[in-house]
C-alpha cells in the first residue's frame, strides 16, 4: 500500500487536522446549530462528569463553536432530543439519528441481562412504575436490594461486584434502549422511557448494519472521522471497540479499498495514516495552499477528540499532554484540570482555570507556555480575548490573572 500514498509534513498533517477539528481559520460552527453539527461529523463527543470549568462536552464545543453556551447543549439533549447520551467512546454524546447502527449492542445488553435470575421480573415492575410516575433516579425508584454482577455474565461494566438493585435496573433497561436519560441533576441521572422522546422512525428503524462486524467498520470509520486523521496503530481513539490488530487492519484495508478513506504517509513517522474521502478537500487545500489558516487561539477539553490519541499528538504535534486529574498533587507537573492551548497549528501551552462563584470572576491558576514560545504581544492579545470567551462561557464577569 506505501509506494501509491502521498506523503505530506507534519506541518500539512497538523494543519489537515485542525481545520477538519474546526480549530483553525474563520469558524466554520456557529450557535446552537453549529454544535450539533460538529456532533454530526465527529460522531461522537466524550461525557465526563467533572465541572471544573465546564464539563469536557461543554469544553469541547466551546473550543471550536461560536457564541456556544451550555443551554444550547442542554436543548439539543432535553429538549430538542436531536442528542443521546449513550455508550460509545465510553459514555458519549451523539446524534439520535444514529440509534439504528446500536441495534446490536442493545440486543447483546438485553441478551446478558436475562442471565440474571429475577431480573426480567424487576424490569417490569420498574417500567410500570415509570409509565406512571414519569423519570426517575435510582434513589426514587422504589426497587430494594441488591445485585451481584459478575464479569463472566455481564459486559457493561459491573464487575464482580455487588449494586443496588435500583440503579442495577435502571442501568440495564438503559443500555438495552428501553430507558434514555431524560436529564442529568449534577452528575445525578434521571432516566425516562424512550419511546416517549425518540420518533418511532428511529427507534423502529431497521439495523442498518448486516452484521457485527459491518457495524464495526462503520464505528471506525466514525472514529476515523472524528479524529480527522488516524494512523494503523493500537490507538486509544478506538477504546470501548475491543478492536484488535489484525481486525483494525482488515477494516482499514476494506475502507481504502472502497474509497472511503485514504491513505497517506507523514514524513517522519513510519506508521501510515488515514482520512475519510469525504474531507479530501480539506487536504488539497492544505497541499495546494488554499486553506484558510487565521490564527484562531482556543481552550482544548481533556477528552477532546483531537486528544484521543496523545501519542498520535505527540508525534504529530511535539506536544506531550497527560491529564492530571488522578495523579496525587505533589506529583503533579501541572494541575489538577490543565486544558491543552491551540494557537494557529500548533499547541502553544497549557492552562489552568477555575470559576470563582463568590468573585464571579475566573482565576487562572497556572499559566504554562511550551519551552520554545516567544510570548509576543499577538501571543498576549489572543490569549487576554480567549480567557475574556472562556469567562463568558463560564458565567463570569471577567477573568483575573
Amino acid at each position: 500500500m506505501n509506494d501509491f500514498m502521498k506523503t505530506i509534513t507534519k506541518e500539512q498533517a497538523r494543519r489537515f487536522i485542525l481545520l477538519k477539528q474546526g480549530l483553525i481559520g474563520s469558524y466554520r460552527y456557529v450557535g446552537k446549530d453549529g454544535a450539533y453539527e460538529f456532533i454530526r461529523e465527529a460522531g461522537c463527543i466524550q461525557y465526563d462528569p467533572v465541572d471544573v470549568c465546564g464539563k469536557n462536552a461543554e469544553l469541547t464545543l466551546q473550543s471550536r463553536v461560536k457564541g456556544f453556551t451550555k443551554k444550547n447543549l442542554q436543548d439539543l439533549l432535553y429538549k430538542d432530543r436531536l442528542l443521546v447520551d449513550y455508550a460509545d467512546k465510553e459514555l458519549s454524546i451523539w446524534p439520535s439519528e444514529d440509534w439504528p447502527y446500536f441495534s446490536f449492542y442493545r440486543e447483546r445488553s438485553r441478551q446478558m441481562g436475562e442471565a440474571f435470575e429475577g431480573l426480567e421480573e424487576l424490569k417490569t415492575e420498574a417500567i410500570s412504575y415509570i409509565k406512571e410516575n414519569g423519570p426517575v433516579c435510582s434513589d426514587t425508584l422504589p426497587i430494594e436490594g441488591e445485585i451481584f454482577w459478575h464479569s463472566s455474565m455481564h459486559w457493561s461494566g459491573h464487575w464482580d461486584k455487588k449494586s443496588p438493585a435500583a440503579r442495577s435496573v435502571l442501568e440495564q433497561l438503559y443500555t438495552d434502549g428501553t430507558l434514555l436519560i431524560h436529564h442529568k441533576n449534577g452528575s445525578r441521572k434521571y432516566y425516562d422511557l424512550a419511546e416517549k422522546y425518540l420518533p418511532a422512525e428511529i427507534l423502529e428503524a431497521e439495523n442498518p448494519c448486516r452484521d457485527e462486524s459491518e457495524f464495526m467498520r462503520w464505528r471506525v470509520l466514525r472514529r476515523i472521522g472524528a479524529v480527522g486523521l488516524l494512523w494503523d496503530k493500537t490507538s486509544t481513539a478506538f477504546v470501548g471497540m475491543y478492536l484488535k490488530a489484525e481486525e483494525r487492519k482488515k477494516i482499514l484495508s476494506e475502507l481504502v479499498e472502497e474509497g472511503k478513506i485514504i491513505p497517506v504517509m507523514v514524513e517522519g513517522v513510519k506508521t501510515s495514516f488515514f482520512y475519510r474521502a469525504e474531507y479530501d478537500g480539506i487536504m488539497k487545500d492544505v497541499l495546494d495552499d488554499k486553506a484558510d489558516l487565521k490564527p484562531r487561539m482556543s481552550f482544548i477539553a481533556p477528552l477532546d477528540p483531537l486528544m484521543w490519541d496523545k501519542a498520535l499528538i505527540k508525534a504529530i504535534f511535539d506536544y506531550t499532554y497527560s491529564w492530571e486529574i488522578y495523579t496525587p498533587a505533589v506529583k503533579r507537573k501541572y494541575g489538577y484540570y490543565t486544558l491543552p492551548i491551540v494557537y494557529g497549528d500548533r499547541f502553544v501551552g497549557r492552562i489552568e482555570v477555575v470559576p470563582d462563584k463568590s468573585t464571579e470572576l475566573l482565576m487562572v491558576k497556572g499559566l504554562w507556555w511550551e519551552s520554545d514560545i516567544r510570548v509576543t504581544k499577538k501571543l498576549t492579545t489572543a490569549l487576554e480575548q480567549t480567557l475574556k470567551r472562556f469567562a463568558r462561557f463560564n458565567n463570569c464577569k471577567g477573568y483575573e490573572k
